[in-house]
């Protein structure tokens, strides 16, 4: 999984650089390119270590994605608990701003098997003293590798500033280690290593308290802070409620540091910045709260002092900011600094108002540059220096006019060279068409012919036929936007299949199989039965049904009344398809049209809240007939954890069908919006969900589960945007989530074909197309994992879509090198095994959801 990094976007990031003012020095959203340790940037001389088992695993071999020497930098001895002994040391020549880190273990072709399950950093600025890195939580550990291959990305959070990094495994049994790493950020253009200034306090809000001290400096604090860096200097700009904070799971006031004006009696805060070397100083720009209604404002008056070499300037550099009464939005301000030349700078702040916050301080310069020869004294003959002068340091201005030439000159060029890129592009674009058409269609073939092919009776031409013909209307999936990605070569990636006992060989093999399957798997293959599929008016396949099931369900009258337009209240459209749309109403008196087993937690006189599967009334034949045989399928769904059918509108047009709809909308926004019971939590005051919950949460989706296999139905597309909640953590699962653009990023477009949630699939769904109970049992693993997460990222989030597909290639040749979803870090030993359980190549090896939901009742207290 190597990674390519094109020339052209640095080129055309160097050129916004040069012609944009941007408000801050380094966005760590920005700053994020591989520092060189695969990329050889980083030379062997420049990584060193405490030891080295042998000289093939020597330092330099500990380079992210390479496999040379014995694979990877490896210690002399075994690394033992509680020791912080070995470590891999980087050293990058400047300072450099880094804000991911990468790691990988020693696989080695198979030979190897050796990683650091965690480790921590330590980084140095001057060489001599080594800081360790620790979260914004306090945290030093960081979780590394599960096998010997995948690369680990982890935000460093906060970013750190350094010349040098060690990389130290850490353990909790005796084991040998191996390491690969990677760094990610830019260079450090402040070349600020340090600050000095009064400790940050605390404000006491009637409602609570606000902590506006600088937690992740990483000098010494006492009563002020001394030779470090920390909030001020993260990239992160405060934002205009000083209460609130950018970052998750903090507390409030997170982003500022800040001083009172009755701790400081002489009216100023005085900060001194000290730098790697003597600058050129142009401007200062100090991101400052000016939240007035809590008596904060920006300074209005700043005193600056300039220390050469060792003397400080007499006379202070003097700048008035105006005071704002009107706009209590955070700003920055900038300080001109008038060419100062300095390797230090001391700034007196002074207070407009009882507060002064600030959250970043960033400062402009150039290295400064000098002449060879002493510049004249002001009087006297220009060959000769007065006694008592002191020699003074210039700017060589012939210099400056050279390099501003050179400057302009890397510009024409950088620009003729994109230029010329981007010409090349067009004529390949054109070259490229009518090969990726080929592609595409390939790729489509391999990853859904099955679906196709196998989907009908292959006994009955005739049956055959008509049902390709009533189904090839739903071959076009309606785009719900432009984020879906179409690999142009991804099929030249895919792995080569032959016969297998999991591949269906022909139509006939497949049919005449099918039987025997089902006697074995106790449920029909997607790819190896008859199948009825559901298809949704948003375009989704709700449900992929055995024809036998479909046939004894849909001869039953339908149970469900017509309900009357007039009491539908249309509150927010959830998401549209090709042939419909699904809203979110509010319905008067529906009670009334219930039978008396369901029950609304909401009184009867009050309208309930609704979702209503809506078929456009220009829909054809085949999509009506559709839409009421779903009506007939759905009517007989009645389980606790299983949306429910309420009633129907289709006396006239447009056909509507009428849902549940928790209050709470999906599970995946629900505990996005929540955090895990904690400490940590109560000291943000954001709503949380504890352990126990989300263990009955996942109890009652393996019970729906287990309903909906038990009829045979095969969801395929089981994720926690498909789960609703409800009061005291009900969840009834659902399907609207293809529909929605707020989950358009969840799906895989193959181009004109079909929209695949590939992330929560199983491989021999995407590979194979089969689709079964057991590979919702994968989906279901997969699910769980997201709630265990509190759905903060997507399942396999270091993986782009292509490589998610050659993870199931991976699945498919069953070399031990496929990559499993991590083990998060609330999840217990226990669960997680039920989860790679899910996750078996075997699909007969994998638990049914009978069994998970006997399992998770057992093991809850």
């Amino acid at each position: 999984m190597k990674r390519r990094w094109d020339l052209r976007f640095p080129l055309l990031i160097l050129l916004l650089y040069l012609s944009a003012d941007v408000t801050s020095q380094v966005n760590p959203g920005v700053c994020r390119y591989p520092l060189g340790m695969s990329g050889r940037q980083i030379q062997d001389e420049d990584i060193s270590a405490s030891s080295q088992w042998s000289e093939s695993t020597a330092a330099r071999y500990g380079r992210l994605d390479l496999e040379e020497g014995d694979g990877a930098w490896c210690p002399e001895i075994t690394v033992e608990p509680d020791t912080l002994k070995e470590f891999l040391q980087i050293d990058l020549g400047s300072l450099h701003f880094i804000t991911l880190v990468g790691t990988q273990g020693r696989h080695a072709g198979g030979i190897g098997n050796e990683f650091a399950q965690m480790y921590q950093i330590k980084y140095s600025r001057d060489g001599s003293r080594w800081i360790s890195w620790r979260n914004r939580q306090g945290r030093q550990v960081i979780e590394g590798n599960r096998n010997a291959y995948d690369v680990v990305l982890k935000d460093l959070e906060p970013p750190i500033i350094a010349r040098s990094v060690r990389f130290m495994p850490v353990t909790d049994h005796s084991m040998n280690v191996c390491m690969r790493v990677e760094l990610y950020g830019c260079e450090w253009l402040d070349g600020l290593v340090s600050y000095n200034a009064p400790a940050g306090e605390q404000m006491n809000l009637p409602s609570f308290p606000v902590y506006l001290n600088d937690s992740v400096y990483d000098g010494a604090v006492i009563h002020s802070m001394t030779e470090g860096l920390g909030q001020l200097t993260d990239g992160v700009c405060g934002l205009d409620d000083f209460t609130l904070s950018h970052v998750y799971n903090v507390w409030p006031g997170y982003d500022y540091v800040a001083w009172t004006n009755e701790s400081l009696p002489n009216g100023f805060v005085e900060i001194m910045f000290e730098f790697d070397r003597t600058r050129n100083f142009t401007t200062m720009k100090v991101h400052c709260n000016n939240m007035f209604t809590r008596h904060v404002k920006a300074f209005r008056q700043v005193s600056c002092y300039f220390r050469t070499e060792s003397d400080w300037e007499a006379t202070p550099l003097v700048f008035r900011a105006g005071v704002d009464d009107e706009d209590p939005s955070a700003r920055f301000v900038t300080v001109n600094l008038a060419n100062h030349m300095a390797s230090a700078i001391k700034c007196q702040f002074y207070f407009a108002d009882a507060w002064m916050m600030f959250s970043e301080i960033t400062f402009q310069s150039d290295t400064a540059m000098y002449n060879t020869t002493l510049a004249p004294p002001k009087t006297g003959p220009p060959t000769s220096t007065q006694p008592g002068d002191h020699p003074t340091h210039k700017v060589d201005d012939s210099n400056t006019r050279i390099l501003i030439g050179c400057l302009v000159a890397i510009i024409f060029i950088l620009v003729a060279i994109i230029v010329i890129i981007l010409w090349r592009q067009v004529w390949q674009k054109m070259i490229e068409k009518v090969s990726r058409r080929m592609l595409d269609d390939e790729l489509t073939a391999s990853l859904s012919i099955q679906s196709e092919t196998f989907a009908y009776n292959h006994n009955n031409q005739s049956t055959a036929a008509s049902e390709l013909e009533s189904n090839a209307t739903y071959e076009r999936i309606f785009p719900l936007g432009s984020d879906y990605q179409e690999p142009s070569q991804l099929i030249c990636k895919l792995p080569e299949f032959t016969q297998s006992a999991e591949e269906p060989a022909s139509p006939s093999t497949a049919a005449s199989k099918s039987t025997a399957t089902a006697a074995q798997d106790g449920v029909p293959h997607y790819a190896e039965a008859d199948i009825v599929n559901l298809q949704g008016v948003t375009g989704s396949n709700t449900y992929a049904i055995p024809a036998v099931t479909m046939d004894l369900l849909s001869g039953k009258d339908v149970a469900v009344e017509e309900f009357p337009r007039k009491l539908l209240t249309f509150k927010e459209k959830l998401g549209e398809g090709q042939f419909g749309e699904v809203h979110l109403c509010e319905a008067e008196g529906i009670q009334e049209f219930m039978d008396e087993e369901f029950s609304f937690d909401v009184d009867e006189d009050q309208p309930v809240l609704v979702a209503v599967k809506m078929l456009r009334a220009d829909a054809n034949k085949n999509a009506r007939n559709d839409f009421l045989k779903e009506i007939k399928i759905m009517s007989r769904l009645k389980d606790p954890n299983i949306i429910r059918m309420l009633a129907v509108c289709i006396y006239s047009d447009p056909l509507c069908m009428i849902t549940e709809y928790m209050e709470n909308g999906d599970l995946n926004q629900f505990l996005s919006r929540h955090q895990p019971q904690g400490q940590l939590a109560s000291l943000s005051n954001a709503p949380t969900v504890s352990f126990s919950d989300l263990c009955h949460m996942v109890t009652q989706i393996a019970s729906g589960m287990k309903y909906l296999s038990f009829l045979n139905f095969v969801h395929r597309d089981l994720a926690t945007r498909n789960c609703l909640v409800g009061k005291s953590h009900t969840i009834k699962i659902a399907d609207f989530g293809m529909s929605r653009n707020l989950y358009s990023s969840d799906y895989y477009r193959i181009q004109g074909r079909a929209v695949l949630p590939i992330r929560w699939m199983s491989w021999e769904s995407i590979l194979l197309g089969k689709f079964t109970t057991a590979s919702d049992v994968w989906a279901f693993g997969v699910t769980v994992w997201e709630m265990l997460t509190f759905c903060k990222e997507q399942p396999y989030s270091q993986l782009n879509d292509e490589q998610v597909i050659e993870n199931t290639g991976e699945f498919f040749r069953d070399q031990k090198r496929q990559i499993y979803l991590p083990q998060p870090v609330l999840c217990p030993d226990p669960l997680y095994k039920t989860m790679l359980s899910c996750w078996r190549r075997n699909s007969k090896e994998r638990p049914s959801f009978q069994e998970i939901h006997r399992a998770l009742l057992g093991s809850q207290p």
